[in-house]
């Protein structure tokens, strides 16, 4: 749109003065521009505004109402604008904040840095395979989502259930897992989904703040127990398998961006020291990759800012429907044979073949136990992860579900 700036209005919306006009020029303004403006100008002294009027059966005003136009409100430092509703008839604004925090952690780290103290450090190894079987018509897969690294379920020893998640426990846990598969492994290739939610939050809130978790690390322990579990991980997995291939969803509700930077770290450090392992780190909140006739649709099943209730754990027909126009969007019904719809957040167990014939439906429970909230309103539950051996060229595949104790 077009409108008449004064110098200092152009000045501050950062905009090339105009001098070659007489009076206040005209310049072409985005929305966001706009919006500005409206802020800009309503830094005055505030006014009445007639907002109605009343008229007789013969259009006379009878009354009118006027309303004392409302003060513009300040941005808080270290958050930023993300909506701006205006009344058209007083000029009062409602004003939508959000946090910086997330592009105050991206921006923070300097990941070309990473990259060099990573070559640096940091070798390449060839691994020696302890298993010579080569099974070319499988994969494994291997599926874990909300690790919650820095939770804490007892807080302060009152929780229903109690429970311990510490740096010990989760390591016991991975020790646990990379035992499992090496135990029930059928392919010479791996593919790692973590869904999400793998960190539990940043300065004790989710990424959304306002909603305070009770944690046992700070952010610099928690990066480093984060990024230490997952290369232990594959240091452990590497041996078995020809290839690894590792997907990680870092659009969630409680990760977000540190789960993203944990995640890069990681990705610089494996596809530095092997040549047969690749990182693929997903900021969508629904991704999608192929292996074979297969194409797995993986979410963490809530993002970071937009839904306040995501996918359930039953599939209800407004699910199918946004499903369905993901994988019509991206051209899957053609392109593969079989397909998985993959989720965590629900912290649950379901695998649901039946509820549509055009894909499955699968919520995996969580890694960690439950948390004291989820102690609460729900119950104590139960975590692990999923191990299958799928044939690549049909649906022919075996589930192994393994429960921590």
């Amino acid at each position: 749109m077009r409108k008449r700036l004064k110098d200092f209005e152009a000045k501050q919306l950062g905009i090339k003065l105009k001098t070659s006009e007489i009076g206040n020029p005209k310049y072409s303004l985005t929305t966001e521009q706009y919006n500005q403006l409206i802020i800009i100008r309503g830094l005055g002294k505030r006014k009445f505004v007639e907002t109605i009027k009343k008229f007789d059966k013969d259009g006379n005003v009878t009354s009118t109402t006027e309303k004392l136009q409302s003060k513009p409100i300040d941005v808080p430092e270290g958050f930023e604008i993300v909506k701006i509703s205006t009344s058209n008839t007083t000029g009062q604004q409602w004003v939508q904040f959000k946090p910086k925090i997330e592009e105050e952690i991206k921006e923070s780290i300097n990941y070309d840095f990473i990259n060099e103290i990573v070559k640096k450090h940091i070798k390449p190894i060839e691994v020696e395979l302890k298993k010579v079987d080569n099974y070319n018509n499988s994969f494994d897969r291997l599926v874990y989502t909300d690790t919650h690294i820095g939770m804490t379920p007892n807080e302060n020893g009152f929780s229903l259930y109690g429970g311990k998640w510490d740096e010990d426990e989760l390591f016991n846990r991975l020790q646990e897992t990379c035992l499992f598969v090496e135990q029930n492994s059928k392919s010479d290739t791996l593919i790692i989904d973590d869904l999400g939610d793998f960190m539990d939050g940043w300065d004790g809130e989710t990424t959304r703040k306002g909603h305070k978790l009770p944690q046992n690390m700070d952010n610099q322990k928690a990066f480093d127990v984060g990024v230490a579990f997952k290369v232990k991980m594959i240091d452990i997995l590497v041996q078995f398998y020809e290839n690894i291939i590792v997907n990680n969803i870092c659009e969630d509700n409680h990760a977000g961006a540190f789960g993203y930077v944990v995640n890069s770290a990681f990705k610089s450090i494996v596809e530095h020291k092997y040549n047969n392992v690749k990182v693929t780190n997903h900021r969508k909140f629904m991704n999608h990759y192929f292996y074979g006739k297969h194409c797995f649709v993986i979410s963490h099943g809530k993002d970071s800012k937009s839904l306040k209730f995501g996918f359930k754990p039953h599939l209800d027909p407004k699910q199918i429907e946004k499903i369905d126009q993901y994988l019509k969007q991206n051209s899957i019904y053609k392109d593969a044979d079989f397909i998985e719809f993959s989720k965590g957040d629900s912290h649950q167990l379901l695998l649901d073949y039946c509820g549509t014939d055009d894909f499955d439906y699968c919520n995996y429970g969580a890694f960690s136990p439950s948390s004291e909230w989820v102690q609460t309103n729900f119950k104590k539950g139960r975590s692990g992860f999923v191990l299958y051996n799928i044939e690549k060229e049909n649906n022919i595949k075996q589930n192994n579900i393994y429960f921590f104790k």
